[in-house]
């Protein structure tokens, strides 16, 4: 015991003294001055000034405003990629293909998000490049205002939107109903904040029709290995652990992934 406490203490007095030593390693050395004697520098604090002060002028109010809901826009960033985008179709569907096959932590669910993220940067990448040809690059340029380059990047992803849809607008009926609104004669015609979830109803639907139609083959390799572990009398032994290698067979055989893939892409016109 005696031989611990005076360890303990060693090691507490080493962690008091080691940083000051470190610290004092860290400084420069003193220079000499012309007769001979050290010249201590003075230390150099960095100075910051946050301040908070009336504006003086109405330009310095809408500068204070832009500011403020630039910061909006980027806190709410992930929830625009993930729901204006092509993003919410292909995770949703990934997702339905890992269940179908049975799987539990393969693929992890950080590589399946990962692959929508480059699978979505691939479909919607004609539509970034739009806005950023029409918007960012004049905002940047001073060519347009701040609500011209709005309006101009706002257009390609409300043409994404309403392309995704097909012709099938009873979704934006709905809404505009719910609104009380009349009756749009064209897209121009449909606000944003009505055509944005209208397309992320249509993007529910649309993932959860695709992921039907992957379960059906899968579910017939299930109903086909659980009657005959039942024919055989095993009854304590689960399907699923029997079923998912001729699941993965089959989905390794037919190409599954690039079959997959091209499909998902495909399926954004």
């Amino acid at each position: 015991m005696k031989r611990i406490a005076a360890a303990l203490a060693a090691l507490l007095l080493f962690s008091v003294i080691a940083p000051g030593a470190v610290s004092a390693q860290s400084q420069p050395f003193p220079a000499l001055s012309t007769d001979g004697t050290m010249e201590i520098p003075d230390p150099v604090i960095p100075f910051i000034d946050l301040s908070i002060r009336s504006p003086e002028s109405g330009q310095e109010v809408a500068f204070s405003v832009q500011l403020l809901l630039l910061l909006t826009v980027l806190s709410l960033a992930p929830s625009i990629i993930i729901l204006m985008t092509s993003f919410l179709r292909i995770s949703i569907v990934l997702d339905f293909i890992k269940r179908a096959l049975s799987l539990q932590q393969v693929p992890p669910n950080q590589v399946l998000l990962g692959i929508s993220l480059f699978l979505t940067i691939f479909i919607m990448w004609p539509t970034f490049e739009d806005i950023y040809t029409n918007s960012l690059r004049p905002l940047s340029e001073g060519t347009v205002t701040a609500e011209e380059a709005y309006r101009q990047g706002e257009a390609p992803v409300r043409l994404f939107m309403y392309r995704q849809m097909q012709g099938n607008t009873g979704n934006i009926r709905l809404f505009m109903a719910m609104r009380g609104l009349d009756r749009p004669e064209t897209l121009a015609d449909v606000p944003t904040y009505v055509l944005i979830p209208a397309f992320i109803l249509n993007e529910l639907t649309v993932a959860f029709k695709i992921g039907i139609l992957l379960y059906i083959p899968f579910i017939v390799i299930d109903m086909v290995v659980a009657s005959a572990l039942m024919s055989m009398g095993m009854i304590m032994l689960p399907p699923v652990m029997i079923s998912m290698p001729f699941k993965l067979i089959l989905f390794i055989l037919v190409d599954g992934w690039g079959l997959l893939t091209e499909q998902i892409v495909r399926s954004f016109v």
